[in-house]
């Protein structure tokens, strides 16, 4: 399923998770404000928010973001378990809680 992009609380459209990311990304006037986002962590079986500032999106994984953990342990995350995206700590962007 995809998420649902909203501003201000109102509905706009299905947006997937990749396009949204892109546009945080590519688009200097979108992209002002701190982004989270948050994804479910099935270790802990919770959902995780992280800076934006602190992934990367390696080119040879197009699916996953990649960030790395206070034991300096790097990870990929793929996007479909992106549940949320905040951006100045309102959520933008949300899709089932269902684990992923």
């Amino acid at each position: 399923m995809s998420g649902f992009w909203a501003s201000s609380g109102d509905f706009l459209q299905m947006t997937p998770i990749h396009e949204l990311l892109n546009r945080i990304r590519w688009d200097p006037e979108f992209a002002k404000g701190n982004f989270q986002l948050g994804f479910y962590d099935r270790a802990e079986d919770r959902i995780i928010l992280v800076p934006l500032k602190e992934v990367s999106f390696p080119p040879e994984s197009p699916e996953t973001f990649q960030l790395t953990d206070a034991e300096d342990q790097i990870h990929r995350i793929p996007f479909h378990r992106v549940k949320e995206v905040y951006r100045d700590c309102q959520r933008i962007w949300h899709r089932s809680q269902s684990p992923g």
